[in-house]
């Protein structure tokens, strides 16, 4: 049962629009996939393709997380150091229906920020420790809400997934480029036609890959934003807290800028959507109509206030006035 704070209608519209986006830009990675494929070897390269990339599906996600750990320096955060963080993920984890809680990394960094890695039946998240020392705690727990959704939802294999099509797309398109190369006497000397349409794939099918992932890469991240809202009741919390990395993320980033220099607009190149969208959808999740006094059946009395009479004022001091 949805906590009472979140519009039913709402979550449902925007969970439809995340599913069709995702099934929608998955299909077309893997479709631009096996166009290449196919421009390069015919139907039996797609084959190929299907084969290495199922086998590179399953290596990459049976990778243990300790990798990924290890190029962050992240160490393992006893539940002693951190009763309380454990406390939460415990609680979301079981909200989530994981197996088991996820465990909880330190990645020794100022920057504010926190990333989830592993399948459901062994993940880990990872905060460091700027988030850990300055994020208030509602809007803590909405960020790792976040990173248990991603897990939850399998958001982990789905970009491993996109990352292993743009690869192979990028490798088999270069492929190709490179065999009509060295077909180019044969085109000159006009023993062999020029395959234009192919060529011209080949050509876009890098940039299109990327932002194929890219653009699901967002998709998720909306995603992952309604599960938190789901897990927590708590919208707010979360929008609360991607305003706060927004702004104290984009103080530090511009710092980092010569004067005068400043953090470009979001576009299609972004791996993450805008923060105020994120927001805004964030705050559209909430319940409506919000609590509120209702007078709208009560007659007003003119010349009745609510103020209780305190009687007559009190003098104070000399030249101070009148005081109640």
């Amino acid at each position: 049962m949805l906590p009472a704070t979140i519009d039913p209608k709402i979550r449902a519209s925007f969970r439809r629009r995340n599913v069709v986006h995702t099934t929608l830009l998955a299909g077309g990675a893997v479709l631009l996939l096996a166009l290449c494929a196919f421009a390069l070897a015919g139907a039996e390269g797609v084959v190929w393709a299907l084969l290495g990339g199922s086998v590179s599906m399953w290596l990459a996600t049976h990778v243990s997380p300790q990798v990924i750990l290890g190029l962050y320096g992240a160490r393992k955060l006893g539940e002693h150091e951190a009763p309380h963080l454990h406390m939460i993920v415990r609680l979301l984890a079981e909200r989530a229906g994981l197996a088991r809680p996820p465990e909880i990394y330190r990645v020794p960094s100022r920057m504010m920020n926190a990333f989830s890695s592993g399948r459901q039946e062994a993940s880990v998240v990872c905060v460091t420790d700027g988030l850990i020392d300055r994020m208030p705690e509602r809007e803590m727990v909405g960020v790792l809400a976040h990173e248990i959704a991603h897990v939850a939802h399998g958001d982990i294999r789905v970009m491993v997934l996109a990352d292993i099509v743009s690869r192979m797309t990028s490798i088999m398109a270069v492929l190709g480029l490179l065999l009509a190369l060295s077909q180019f006497p044969k085109i000159i000397s006009g023993n062999m036609d020029l395959p234009l349409a192919a060529i011209g794939a080949l050509i876009l099918a890098p940039t299109l890959g990327t932002l194929l992932q890219l653009a699901l890469s967002r998709t998720r991240e909306f995603d992952a934003d309604l599960g938190a809202a789901e897990l927590t009741g708590d919208p707010e919390g979360l929008a609360r807290a991607l305003a706060r990395l927004e702004r104290m993320q984009g103080r530090m980033w511009e710092a980092a800028l010569p004067p005068g220099a400043r953090i470009p607009d979001p576009s299609i190149l972004r791996s993450h959507p805008e923060t105020q969208e994120r927001v805004n959808r964030l705050m559209a999740l909430k319940a409506r109509p919000e609590r509120w006094v209702d007078a709208s059946g009560r007659e007003h009395r003119a010349g009745r206030s609510p103020v209780p009479d305190a009687g007559p004022p009190r003098r104070r001091l000399r030249g101070l006035g009148l005081w109640y």
